[in-house]
């Protein structure tokens, strides 16, 4: 029972989201006939189709014994349907049923599923019904509820063997059923399964790369409900590598293999052999990128899994396994199937009883679906009146009205089924209107009777002689029975039809009755026909040919037919003109005939029918042909003359309407002469695909008549009727600027400006438009450009209660004119003043027509393609019609809707539309008209939008670049830029690449990328080798064109210290230098990448600080503690050597003094260091030094060695070039560190590289400091920081660090990492470099240095290796050679600089 309510429940939840999602997504019903709205009549009574349909059908389910299954069904409707169940055809009855019971929903639950060898009354196909009383019945697709059979097994393990490293398989075929409950089991213990270890879609197991724990005893175990099945146990053996090499055989091979669309399949491939064998698959011979391909995997022992399967994926796959010795292979086909899938669904319908109608369904599938229909959930059986045509639709004649009810169309395929359906009203005549109605129509008879058809003629009825306005329906039936049919004329006042499709030797009964305005009359007394009986009757006429004898006429020729009974009579000749339905015939004895009296450069159809005793024969095929062109019959439209200026008018036409052509339009003839010469007439011939001519050369001020006619290959056709334009008396000059507008008027609203003008006094100077210039007290901080003929705009976007400067001036070719000043302040936000629009009336301005044209309205965009939009408009000016009868003209322009683009392109039309070609893809584009009538123009019209639809790629992607990974010179990275020209939303790249730049695109190895990826890793080349790379784009409509091949050649040799095309790596190997950077470069101030590529943004600044200032907190008192510690435990060498280290670096103690105050740590106040070259050094790649530095006991911190790899790992994320304040707040994060890299060059680095810790170490100083640490793992020594800075002050003048401590010497180091061991040094003279350095094969992207040097520098950085602390006797003479070499007074003095740098370094970090 809790199984039950819990499955209630989710079906409850699901079915009513399902519900929701269906009324929401539930198509429209459609017009006319098949339309919601039923079709009205007065009086008739309105009847609509009731929503009526499943949301849940059952689906395909697997049981196992004694389980529970729900079938979900819940179908919707109002009033709410009763849901029953179908198993196998037939109805259950469920209410005596103790395992099976109907749940509130509809869904059917069986609660003990039973199964046994000789007893299945669970298993088979369910259907769910639904029904509406005096509505209907619907009936949902079939589901197959299969229960999984005792568990028996096709073929079990066996004992086997396998040498390490090769693949073995384990066998356990069970039923397909069962693979789901099979399981495996190593010495009795359940075997995990893995990426080595894998189960096949057959139960099989397969063990790749086969280790000595894969050896042991396996069974598989099948648990189906009831009690668990076992195979037998087989032995596993696993055996060392002999050494010698064994044949390669395949222990599993792939096999044909049908999936359906969306599953996903398994080919299994596992091969053994010595040495071990590598698998790769073929596709058609094209191989597999199992690698990159999120669809491909390369499972255990080389099996190939292929996920989401498409019809894409069917075709042959092919199997290779290599070892290097052999090669062997297999194949397997694929095949792809789909379940079936509706194309068109039926749709509703409204009818009349003796109807006809057709219930279409187009399905498809794979393999081809079989279509049935159910009519109330009954089967329909094809008969005379049912019939199934065009493959799958359903026709219903001479509708009863019993026949209403619900369709439903049933695809079914060997994958599944489907079904749709529809529903049909039968509507009631509507009552006759007041008014005579007809008698019934006279002397009905049957003129020609045949075997399949019979022609009835009637005269009028009594009551209307004349019959003009009737038409008439002709009902028929066979005798005894009930359903009639109906045929009607096909135009009022037509007393003949011809009843077709009738039966052989079969008894009509037909009757025809007469309808005008007010309803249908009497019905004529029945007439009782029968048709022939079958004969034999002539075949088709062979050799039917047609041939255009004229312009007007077609000659048909044809032979006797093959076949038939008796001589041919005589012959019937039909044709039609293609495109219409209306087909002549005409009675021919011969065989040929002219037909005369055709439509000029017309096609015909035609076709022959051969007439014997017993009457019409077979039809031929149609044959069609075109008659011959001839001149046009009509002129060109829409003539119209344009006057551009004193000496050119451009005309602009159309062609003749389509019907008049009378064959292909080759040009036009344009004839023009004098108004006043009316004998002198000029001609001109232009091809036939324009549709406007300049002509020039004309006369000044005098008027021109123009005429066009069109022309064909046959001659010229009628022209136009003359047309007259006058040119100008003068042309506007355009060898100086334009004057100064005449006046320049503004209205300030809240955030716009309204800004009018009228154009230059002087109207002989051209004027291609005005520059409107406005800003805040400056009319330079804007300038929009407008249209010569416009005489106003509006600022848009203004700031409110703002001080503006407007500027005006009109410019042509040569420039702009002199400007025209004036301000204004735009009104506050709580100005509420209504904003009413005025027009400037200028009675000073000399415009020849003051009387503007009206704009043309109602501009619209039609998209037709992806680069074809068409413009409508109407004209206010023109009448009612919109019949242009003047010669006006239109100017259409247009441009894309980007804020940059204000360059239109114009087009000239003589009608209300115009075609606008050649446009960008996937683009929007603002389109207005304007109306020209002489010199007299309107301003534009409002814009109308309109964005063009998408296509293929017409570009290739740009800026391909290949570059070798750093670190990784068997990996590349692909880079590149969107197409220019996508032409739409770019949904995926293809990478194609290939050694060979020639081979066939096919051969090339391709690589699928995201649509959002712009870059892409291809790894696992081949080194020393060069490539070439193609990308190509694509979109929702297809794939774009590829980029021209780039050439990269990888790396020689897995190298650190080279990059391809010999670019530095960025990994420096040993020995290597660093080139140096330049003087000119900046580090960037951003942050680097992590290790994986992710960009890592630097930490906050104040967040920085409270990080350092806790390290610091911490540090303090750990050392403290430590110190103690240390203390304690001194002897009485350690206090000998301390004496030294005072005589070198002065007498100050080291603990119990209260006077010493100690020095602030140089990694928790950074800021107090400051990095500074003492002289610029002319050495580009001056030596680097090792600088340990003496540090009080006191400061130690003991740091755990493990801490390292932390350290690394978060060093990685602030890895990159940056200014050294960074790197010091960054040095102060990681004031544990062991080592320190420090840099020291002269000169600023002059690239931006990579650095690596260097392996190789510097020579041992001739003088040493006091205190020294411990041995580094190289053995290196350790050069003294101190000695190093005063070598290179006098030899090289190197930069030194500058520390400004409390007590000389007491502020420069971090604490060491002590030894995993028992220390091997005195505690108490520790020695600790400034920064770690990394494991030497650890390639590192960018290591930040804490360089004693030039701020922002970055220099390759020297290891500081720390050596092992030496005997007594030997720091005894270190500390001696120390004390000689340097005095207290020198150390003091460097001090004091460096402290004084630190004040500076304080002052900019708190600046």
């Amino acid at each position: 029972m809790a199984a039950e309510r819990g499955a209630r429940r989710l079906l409850s939840t699901s079915s009513f989201w399902l519900c929701c999602l269906l009324l929401l997504g539930r198509p429209a019903p459609t017009a006319a006939a098949r339309s919601g709205s039923p079709p009205q009549s007065p009086g008739s009574s309105i009847r609509t189709f009731t929503p009526f349909y499943f949301l849940v059908e059952p689906v395909d389910t697997l049981s196992v014994r004694g389980s529970s299954v729900i079938l979900n069904c819940s179908a919707y409707s109002e009033p709410s349907p009763k849901i029953e169940w179908k198993k196998d055809g037939t109805f259950l009855n469920l209410v005596s049923d103790d395992r099976r019971q109907l749940l509130s929903d509809g869904s059917l639950f069986i609660s003990n599923v039973v199964h046994s060898k000789h007893n299945k009354p669970d298993e088979g196909y369910y259907q769910c019904v639904a029904t509406v009383e005096s509505l209907g019945t619907i009936v949902s697709r079939t589901a197959k509820l299969t229960v999984a059979g005792l568990p028996r097994f096709a073929s079990q393990p066996e004992p086997s063997s396998v040498y390490a490293g090769n693949s073995a398989i384990l066998n356990c075929e069970v039923n397909v059923d069962l693979v789901p409950f099979v399981r495996w089991e190593q010495n009795r213990q359940p075997l995990l399964l893995d990426d080595r270890v894998i189960k096949l879609p057959s139960g099989t197991l397969v063990i790749s790369n086969a280790t000595e724990g894969d050896g042991g005893l396996y069974r598989c175990i099948v648990e189906s409900g009831g009690p668990p099945k076992y195979s037998d146990e087989a032995e596993l053996k696993v055996l060392p590598d002999p050494g010698f090499t064994s044949n390669l055989v395949f222990l599993k091979q792939p096999s044909s293999l049908v999936r359906v669309i969306g599953q996903s399949v398994v080919l299994p491939c596992v091969a053994s052999g010595l040495p071990t064998p590598t698998i790769r698959w073929m596709k058609n011979e094209e191989a597999l990128d199992t690698e990159s391909s999120e669809k491909l995997v390369l499972l255990a022992g080389g099996s190939l899994e292929i996920s989401d399967v498409t019809e894409d994926d069917a075709g042959t796959y092919f199997c290779i396994a290599d070892n290097g010795n052999e090669t062997i292979e297999a194949q397997a086909e694929l095949t792809v199937q789909a379940q079936p899938e509706f194309l068109k669904q039926p749709t509703n319908i409204y009818a009349h009883e003796s109807m006809d109608i057709v219930f279409e369904c187009e399905v498809t599938g794979k393999p081809t679906p079989t279509v049935k229909w159910v009519k109330n959930g009954d089967m329909v059986i094809p008969s005379d009146y049912f019939k199934i045509v065009k493959e799958h639709n359903l026709q219903v004649l001479g509708l009863v009205k019993s026949d209403e009810g619900f369709y439903q169309c049933i695809a079914e395929n060997d994958v599944g089924n489907a079904q749709a359906g529809a529903q049909l009203i039968i509507l009631e005549h509507a009552p006759a209107t007041t008014g005579p109605l007809p008698s019934a129509p006279r002397d009905v008879v049957a003129s020609l009777v045949s075997t399949r058809f019979i022609k009835l003629t009637w005269r009028t009825p009594a009551s209307d002689p004349h019959g003009d306005n009737l038409t008439y329906s002709v009902f028929y039936t066979k005798e005894g029975i009930a359903r009639e049919r109906v045929e009607n004329t096909s135009r009022p006042g037509e007393m003949q039809v011809t009843i077709q499709n009738l039966m052989p030797a079969t008894v009509y009964i037909f009757r025809v009755m007469a309808q005008n305005k007010h309803g249908s009359g009497e019905s004529s007394a029945p007439l009782r026909v029968e048709t022939q009986p079958e004969v034999q009757l002539p075949g088709p006429a062979p050799n039917i040919r047609a041939y255009a004898a004229s312009p007007t006429s077609i000659t048909v020729s044809w032979e006797t037919p093959l076949s038939g009974n008796g001589e041919i009579q005589n012959y019937k000749l039909y044709y039609m003109e293609k495109g219409t339905d209306k087909e002549q015939d005409v009675d021919v004895s011969s065989h040929s005939h002219t037909i005369n009296g055709l439509k000029k450069y017309t096609e015909y159809s035609f076709r022959v029918v051969a007439y014997n005793r017993h009457g019409p024969g077979v039809s031929t095929e149609d044959v069609a042909v075109r008659t011959l062109s001839d001149v046009p019959n009509a002129a060109p439209q829409n003539l119209s003359l344009e006057v551009r200026n004193s000496k050119s008018v451009v005309i602009h036409w159309q062609p003749p309407p389509p019907a008049t052509q009378n064959g292909q339009i080759t040009g036009y003839k344009i004839r023009y002469r004098k108004a006043s010469r009316k004998s002198d007439v000029t001609e001109t011939l232009v091809p036939g695909t324009q549709s406007s001519q300049l002509i020039e050369g004309l006369d000044r001020g005098t008027e021109y008549n123009f005429r066009v006619a069109a022309l064909t290959v046959n001659g010229t056709g009628p022209a136009t009727d003359w047309l007259s334009a006058e040119t100008f008396e003068s042309d506007l000059d355009e060898t100086r600027v334009p004057e100064v507008p005449s006046s320049l008027h503004v209205r300030p609203l809240v955030t716009s400006i309204v800004v009018s003008w009228t154009p230059p006094e002087n109207q002989n100077i051209v004027v291609r438009g005005y520059a409107i210039g406005y800003g805040i007290g400056s009319p330079h901080a804007q300038t929009i450009k407008v249209d010569y003929k416009q005489r106003y705009y509006t600022i848009e976007n203004l700031d409110p209660s703002s001080h503006y400067v407007i500027t005006l001036k009109a410019f042509n070719n040569v420039g702009e004119g002199i400007p025209l000043y004036e301000s204004a302040v735009t009104r506050p936000h709580t100005d509420t003043s209504e904003v009413d629009l005025f027009v400037i009336n200028a009675p000073y301005t000399p415009v020849p027509d003051p009387t503007p044209m009206m704009p043309p309205v109602g501009v619209q965009a039609s998209i037709l393609s992806h680069d074809t939009i068409r413009i409508t408009w109407a004209d206010n000016s023109l009448p009612k019609h919109q019949k242009i009868t003047d010669s006006r003209y239109y100017t259409v322009r247009w441009k894309t809707n980007i804020p940059a683009n204000t360059k239109y392109k114009n087009a000239n039309a003589t009608t209300l539309s115009y075609l606008v070609t050649g446009l960008k893809a996937n683009t929007l584009y603002e389109f207005s008209v304007m109306v020209t009538k002489g010199r007299r123009s309107s301003t534009w019209s409002m814009t109308a939008h309109g964005t063009t639809f998408e296509y293929a790629p017409t570009s290739p992607p740009k800026d391909v670049t290949v570059v070798s990974k750093e670190g990784k010179p068997r990996t590349i990275i692909v880079n590149w830029q969107p197409p220019s020209e996508a032409n739409g939303k770019i949904t995926g790249y293809i990478i194609y690449y290939s050694t060979d730049v020639n081979a066939e695109i096919h051969d090339w190895v391709i690589e699928p990328v995201v649509g959002n990826r712009l870059t892409h890793q291809i790894q696992e080349l081949t080194l020393d080798t060069p490539y070439y790379f193609k990308i190509q784009a694509r979109n929702s409509k297809g794939m774009g064109p590829m980029s021209e091949a780039v050439q990269f050649r990888t790396p020689k040799a897995d190298s650190s210290d080279k990059m391809p095309n010999d670019q530095a790596s960025g990994s420096a190997g040993k020995g290597s230098r660093l080139p140096d950077l330049g003087s000119d470069y900046k580090p960037p101030m951003s942050g680097s990448n992590s290790p994986h590529g992710s960009p890592t943004s630097p930490l906050d600044s104040s967040m920085l600080l409270v990080i350092i200032v806790s390290v610091g907190v911490v540090t303090i008192v750990v050392v403290v503690v430590i110190a103690v510690f240390c203390t304690r435990r001194t002897t009485s060498h350690q206090k000998k050597k301390r004496a030294a280290c005072k005589s070198v670096n002065g007498s100050h103690k080291y603990k119990g003094n209260s006077k010493d105050v100690k020095p602030p740590d140089l990694w928790i106040h950074h800021e107090r260091l400051e990095l500074k070259p003492i002289d610029k050094s002319p050495d580009p790649n001056p030596i680097m030094t090792d600088t340990p530095i003496p540090r009080n006991s006191q400061d130690i911190t003991p740091v755990d060695n493990s801490m390292d790899s932390n350290i690394h790992q978060r060093r990685n994320s602030y890895r990159g070039h940056e200014s050294e304040d960074s790197m010091s707040t960054l040095a102060g994060r990681r004031g544990m560190r062991p080592k320190m890299m420090m840099p020291f060059d002269s000169q600023p680095p002059q690239q931006s590289v990579r650095n690596t810790p260097s392996t190789d170490t510097m020579p041992a100083s001739s003088s040493q400091t006091c205190c020294t640490d411990h041995q580094d793992p190289e053995g290196a020594t350790s050069s003294s920081y101190l000695a190093s800075s005063q070598e290179e002050d006098s030899g090289q003048s190197l930069p030194t660090a500058h520390v400004r401590p409390s007590h000389p010497l007491k502020s420069f180091a971090v604490p060491a990492i002590p030894p995993p061991g028992p220390p091997t040094y005195d505690p108490a003279l520790p020695s600790t470099p400034l920064l770690s350095q990394q494991a030497l094969n650890h390639h590192i992207h960018s290591v930040k240095t804490a360089s004693i040097g030039t701020l922002g520098r970055s220099r390759p950085p020297m290891p500081v290796v720390v050596p092992s602390a030496p005997d007594v006797q030997e720091t005894t003479r270190m500390l001696e050679d120390s004390e000689s070499s340097y005095e207290p007074d020198e150390l003091t003095k460097e001090m004091a600089h460096l402290e004084g740098l630190m004040k500076d370094l304080n002052a900019i970090t708190t600046a």
